[in-house]
């Protein structure tokens, strides 16, 4: 599933190359109602809040689009090739044509329903209207441990599994530390270490954490480049302790637990053994 840099980039393209163009559509997947209520019709504005991309078209008509696991859209600069039975909407405009195909959700919207989708996100760091204090407020309900509520899409918006890794090692942090237990100076770290990690992806299509080990082939210039994520039983670029790949609620979880201290947090969590009464 793209992360929320992937989006908020899709969202930057729409509003440079499409806003002010009156598009026509069709659904060769058979969604109709869909494509009559944009067709014809101007775009204004696009937006991206967490994964979630809203398209405004003029008469207040709303597209919501969530590209989930699947979801593609594919962009060409004239007519494009004719899509697929699977493609949900096409927009066609003089020198642009979109193709959406397979995304979970691809919607139009009333003013209330964005809102109310709206407020059940948590906070975008990539959003220039985020707070980190509603994000600390959130994150840390609940004894969830803090790498599983970051995925939570409730409490922080647009960070995958790819940017939880990265920033929670950037940030020194436990992983399995339960999530009220964070203190907000180390929030702080994170929320800043998750930012950056997220703005270097919007403007280069790509993150390379800070401290990654080099590439492979010296002939590649352009690639993603992490500490952890993905790198389980590989030295951790850190300290050279092997990376850990660990399963946690049905994602891959990857962390240095000597960097991270997550012995400690385990230790910390055991029941106290108490010596019988004399």
């Amino acid at each position: 599933m793209p992360e929320g840099h992937s989006i908020h980039r899709v969202a930057r393209v729409h509003r440079r190359w499409l806003v002010g163009r009156r598009f026509t559509a069709d659904s060769p997947q058979g969604r109709g109602e869909l494509a009559h209520g944009v067709s014809g019709r101007t775009l204004l504005n696009v937006d991206a809040h967490g994964k979630h991309l809203f398209h405004t078209f003029e008469g207040d008509v709303r597209l919501h689009i969530h590209l989930g696991l699947f979801g593609r859209i594919r962009h060409f600069r004239n007519d494009g090739p004719v899509p697929s039975t699977a493609c949900r909407l096409r927009l066609a405009s003089d020198g642009a044509t979109l193709h959406l195909s397979g995304p979970s959700a691809c919607e139009l919207l009333s003013l209330e329903d964005e809102a109310a989708l709206r407020a059940r996100l948590g906070e975008d760091p990539l959003r220039v209207d985020a707070s980190p204090d509603r994000a600390y407020a959130r994150l840390t309900r609940g004894r969830m441990p803090l790498a599983q509520a970051l995925l939570d899409q409730g409490r922080i918006a647009g960070v995958g599994n790819i940017v939880r890794a990265e920033a929670l090692f950037v940030a020194k942090l436990p992983p399995l530390l339960p999530a009220c237990e964070l203190e907000r100076d180390a929030f702080d770290g994170l929320w800043s270490a998750m930012r950056a990690l997220l703005q270097d992806g919007v403007r280069d299509g790509l993150i390379v954490t800070p401290g990654a080990p080099p590439l492979p082939s010296p002939g590649r210039k352009r690639a993603e480049r992490f500490c952890v994520y993905s790198r389980a039983g590989l030295p951790c670029p850190r300290c050279g302790a092997k990376v850990t790949g660990q399963v946690l609620a049905a994602r891959t979880l990857y962390f240095c637990a000597a960097c991270q201290g997550v012995d400690r947090v385990r230790r910390s969590r055991r029941k106290p053994v108490f010596a019988p009464a004399p």
